[in-house]
């Protein structure tokens, strides 16, 4: 019952930037750790960034200073704020999500991606 949607994606200039949005909604009793991932074509998915309930943070030496993540628990929505594209950084990008159901019933869930194209 629990569908995450991500939007945001899209083709960019080297440089240039990206917001990704991820909507969490269905059967959710709290949001526990949520993430971003990408696979880049060729390569094996790989955790860009993840953020706990109460906003720790921990990004891939890839991206450190140059995305940001955060939440509105309210909204039940993780951002990804993506600045300084680089071409290397083209990939689908997936969000991620422990969730807690109810009581220690938590399951991990994941939206289906959306395409992130940085190129001349």
């Amino acid at each position: 019952q629990v569908q995450l949607v991500e939007s945001g994606g899209g083709l960019v200039q080297p440089g240039g930037s990206l917001r990704l949005s991820c909507a969490a909604s269905g059967s959710i009793s709290s949001l526990n750790v949520m993430g971003w991932y990408r696979q880049a074509p060729g390569k094996q998915r790989e955790l860009v960034t993840t953020i706990t309930s109460d906003g720790i943070t921990n990004y891939a030496d890839s991206v450190k200073g140059r995305f940001t993540i955060s939440r509105d628990n309210a909204k039940n929505t993780v951002y990804l704020q993506m600045n300084s594209l680089k071409p290397e950084d083209t990939a689908v990008y997936y969000c991620n999500a422990l969730i807690r159901h109810s009581g220690l019933d938590y399951r991990d869930h994941w939206g289906r991606g959306t395409q992130v194209t940085v190129s001349s």
